[in-house]
């Protein structure tokens, strides 16, 4: 899928959140795919493609991010994503899921299987926020400078500028060079394309502290999951430090069936190796039928 086909092909669900955009392809059993930030739906692009055999692949924008529009002071934490989701699953009548999360995208998918247990079928959870484990250092420079007056307005003036654009998050990826030119104005352009979708950006930084402490809050529900889980992670992420994060997983999910770690790859790995998370989505989910 290219981004012209990503914004001909997107489609829109009305719910009292707002109007949630979404991609969708193939058939079947359904899977949710949760981006991270500041992408949006476009960014798993690669795999539901290729999915579309075995599942029906859907793959929103949450709020704040993409080409959802949020109605009113929606709650952007984690929790408020995850009970959008509920929502939203709804609305397309959908019961249960697959749900595969990146990033922020992960520390949401964590809120639903936590708050809606009986929506999800499996999880898959690739480099993500963990209970207590971040920000670590890194992120939390990160969280700094784009809280500042002036970033978002800075980071604006990358949109057109595609080199300044692979320096802005060549630290997400293991080889930026390879990423598309159009990928990063997908994901630039539409949530900084007026003051009030910028506004929306700094509420979900602002959440940070509140996503924290649901994700502490949700571990005895996470410990209490009947819900097989696997792990893919990518061992050379600046963001999410793998060992304490991996070590975490491993003692307080109970249901974890699987830890794949992926050498000398990034936080966004799953848009640079999409043929092996496919692969392993789709073992995974063979196994636990």
């Amino acid at each position: 899928m290219n981004a012209e086909e990503f914004y001909r092909t997107r489609k829109f669900a009305d719910t009292p959140f707002g109007r949630i955009a979404y991609v969708e392809r193939g058939s079947g059993p359904a899977a949710l795919f949760l981006h991270g930030f500041p992408l949006n739906g476009f960014a798993w692009r690669d795999l539901i493609g290729e999915l579309g055999s075995v599942r029906r692949c859907i793959a929103p924008d949450l709020m704040a991010f993409g080409y959802t529009e949020v109605a009113g002071e929606q709650d952007l934490s984690f929790a408020g994503q995850a009970d959008m989701l509920a929502v939203f699953l709804d609305t397309l009548q959908v019961d249960r899921v697959d749900l595969v999360g990146n990033d922020s995208g992960g520390g949401v998918s964590q809120m639903l299987t936590a708050n809606h247990p009986t929506r999800v079928r499996t999880l898959t959870l690739t480099n993500c926020e963990v209970h207590d484990l971040w920000p670590n250092r890194t992120l939390q420079q990160l969280f700094d400078q784009l809280r500042q007056e002036g970033a978002l307005a800075a980071l604006k003036m990358v949109i057109d500028n595609p080199m300044a654009a692979r320096s802005a998050f060549g630290a997400a990826y293991e080889d930026p060079g390879k990423i598309p030119d159009e990928v990063f104005r997908t994901y630039l352009e539409p949530v900084l394309a007026t003051t009030q979708r910028s506004d929306l950006l700094r509420r979900f930084l602002q959440a940070a502290e509140t996503d924290r402490e649901q994700l502490i809050s949700a571990a005895s529900r996470l410990k209490q999951l009947r819900v097989p889980i696997q792990v893919i992670w990518g061992d050379a992420d600046l963001f999410f430090d793998v060992e304490p994060s991996l070590n975490w997983l491993r003692q307080n999910l109970p249901t974890l069936k699987k830890v794949t770690v992926v050498p000398q790859a990034k936080l966004f790995f799953p848009e640079e190796h999409p043929e092996l998370v496919n692969k392993l989505l789709e073992e995974f989910w063979r196994s636990t039928a």
